[in-house]
């Protein structure tokens, strides 16, 4: 390290933890807001966790219990998830509380560093002031602040799958985490699809390895709770709580609220998954040959909210890694001006204004925009996967074609892009 290179990494340290400081601050309320609410109200999803891994730890069924009334929540993960959070069931109820709020945030930072790699690595000594504006913009997105109020796991998930595709030198086997977060919420396996259709058959292999590792250990360890999760709590959707709940903003979610003949729900429904995710994994492949990894995981978590069954809004959580998509390299003043509209789209309840359309019972008005309102983050997120796939392609084009993208994966060769275009022309 030369003389001039120690001070600028000094004075970078210190910037990195007055923003840790700032941060805190500005999220404090949302954080006190959620942690002191009433004890039965307060990060009913962790109490769901943690009850689970309790349940095991006693050597009770996981899948048979309920969280105390008025939540009356059960248990609805693998049991690789339960036990995992035995962990949790060890720590008192209000340590746990703590530790997994501050694990959100550290998981959306590993989120917001790497969806907007490319504006930081740019920005040279303001990267940690812009990175902190970043940190507090997507805390205050409707689907990371459900992260705090419920303490879900999505975010999690969300670093874990983009962390395993955007990493350019990961000290992991590539495709591990991607096993990990689908063993754990089976949402994330819409990247075994993505693996496939990329043909990143050595990525692929790792993460259906690790998948099935995670996936068959229970059979060994808590064989009646896997039988009873495989073969009984995974077929009952509504286990998951009401599906025609306005928080269901998937597909499924939106037919289910028009209440059609649940046959033909079911047959749309269908089609739409469909058509759907051949439009959406078509655009995630076209990124991944690109050299665009991190729109193509933008739109595989896409993937993985609309195709679900059931996709409650904190399930959106990917909305951080579009954000990063459309911004870029923070050159062009449209993307930015596009990602401000989405940025605001999300902060804003949408949904519930919808509901609140609705019981104002007006004459036409109510029943028609009423329920596109209240559908707005599912129609929302439809929006997104074409602005993904099409849209944003063209605004990122060049005059110069022969600029490489600043954000390249070293696990996609330039070997393995030829294989999947297909042999070059002779030349005469």
């Amino acid at each position: 390290m030369t003389s001039v290179e120690a001070p600028v990494k000094r004075r970078q340290w210190w910037a990195w933890a007055v923003v840790v400081l700032v941060v805190a601050a500005a999220v404090a309320p949302l954080v006190q807001q959620w942690l002191t609410n009433p004890d039965d109200q307060r990060l009913v999803d962790l109490d769901v966790y943690r009850t689970g891994g309790q349940m095991l730890l006693e050597g009770r069924p996981v899948y048979d219990y309920f969280t105390p009334a008025p939540q009356l929540l059960p248990f609805t993960y693998p049991p690789i998830a339960a036990m995992l959070a035995a962990l949790l069931a060890e720590m008192s109820w209000g340590t746990a509380q703590w530790v997994w709020t501050a694990g959100i945030f550290l998981a959306l930072a590993v989120a917001v560093g790497f969806s907007f790699r490319q504006v930081l690595g740019r920005l040279g000594r303001y990267a940690p002031w812009v990175f902190a504006f970043l940190m507090v913009a997507c805390t205050y997105l409707m689907p990371i602040r459900d992260q705090v109020r419920f303490g879900q796991v999505d975010i999690l998930l969300v670093a874990l799958c983009l962390a395993d595709c955007v990493a350019r030198r990961p000290w992991w086997p590539r495709g591990f985490l991607i096993g990990l977060a689908t063993a754990v919420k089976l949402t994330p396996g819409v990247f075994l699809i993505y693996l496939l259709v990329t043909r990143q058959w050595r990525t692929l292999f790792m993460a259906s390895f690790v998948t099935a590792l995670l996936t068959l250990l229970p059979f060994a360890v808590v064989p009646q709770d896997a039988v009873d999760f495989w073969f009984g709590a995974l077929l009952d959707s509504e286990r998951l709580g009401a599906n025609a709940a306005t928080t269901n903003q998937s597909m499924r979610g939106m037919l289910i609220r028009l209440y059609m003949p649940d046959a033909l729900t079911s047959v749309i429904w269908l089609a739409l998954v469909a058509v759907v995710g051949w439009y959406g994994f078509r655009g995630a492949r076209d990124a991944y040959l690109a050299r665009e990894p991190l729109r193509a995981v933008a739109l595989v978590g896409l993937m993985a909210v609309l195709l679900s069954p059931v996709a409650w809004i904190h399930h959106l959580a990917w909305v951080v890694v579009v954000l990063g998509a459309i911004v870029g390299d923070g050159r062009d003043p449209v993307r930015l001006r596009v990602a401000a509209g989405v940025w605001l789209y999300y902060v804003v309840p949408v949904p519930w204004w919808g509901v609140a359309l609705k019981a104002a019972e007006i004459p036409v008005v109510s029943p028609v925009l009423g329920k596109i309102v209240q559908n707005g983050f599912g129609l929302g997120a439809l929006a997104l996967v074409w602005l993904l796939a099409h849209w944003l392609p063209r605004a990122a084009r060049k005059p110069d074609t022969t600029r490489q993208p600043a954000d390249t994966l070293d696990a996609c060769p330039e070997s393995r892009i030829s294989d999947l275009r297909g042999p070059s022309p002779k030349r005469p």
